[in-house]
């Protein structure tokens, strides 16, 4: 069973995609997309305000990137859910003058004993050259860091 990540957005200057698979139940994998405690261990500070609420809105907190035109600072509102299936969440900079409004969608697909998760984080601006690199940023944060972070405190569950 392999745990890499794979891609195939490379043609899509609008969205990063990622395809993962966790050794993990869906519900085990719904569960550390959705409490807010272990979404804070493996997402980005602040996670912990959210409620899976539809309309619920929380702030989290990263690295400000100066040449991809993000503060650091993400506004973050909870659009649609289906439990165990699909998340849905708007993340707009806190920065007006910066342009980030994305949508990230993560679906989870049961395979096996396991879960194929599903991300895909849209709304990226292919003329904007910030945005472009806004976009490759991520790619790299969700595959190299976010998804792998995600894995340890799914192995750490009970």
């Amino acid at each position: 069973m392999s745990t890499e990540p794979h891609s195939d957005d490379a043609d899509d200057l609008t969205t990063v995609r990622v395809d993962q698979f966790f050794p993990h139940p869906p519900a085990k994998v719904w569960r550390a997309l959705t409490d807010p405690e272990l979404l804070a261990r493996w997402q980005m500070p602040g996670a912990e305000g959210f409620r899976l609420e539809v309309g619920h809105r929380y702030r989290m907190t990263s690295v400000p990137r100066p040449n991809a035109n993000f503060s650091g600072v993400v506004e973050v509102e909870v659009l649609a859910y289906d439990t165990e299936r699909t998340l849905s969440v708007r993340w707009a900079d806190a920065d007006p003058a910066n342009p980030a409004d994305w949508t990230i969608t993560w679906t989870l697909e049961q395979e096996g004993r396991g879960t194929r998760l599903f991300l895909v984080h849209e709304g990226f601006d292919p003329d904007d050259p910030a945005q472009l690199m806004a976009r490759k940023i991520m790619g790299g944060g969700w595959r190299g860091h976010v998804l792998p972070a995600l894995g340890q405190t799914l192995e750490q569950l009970p």
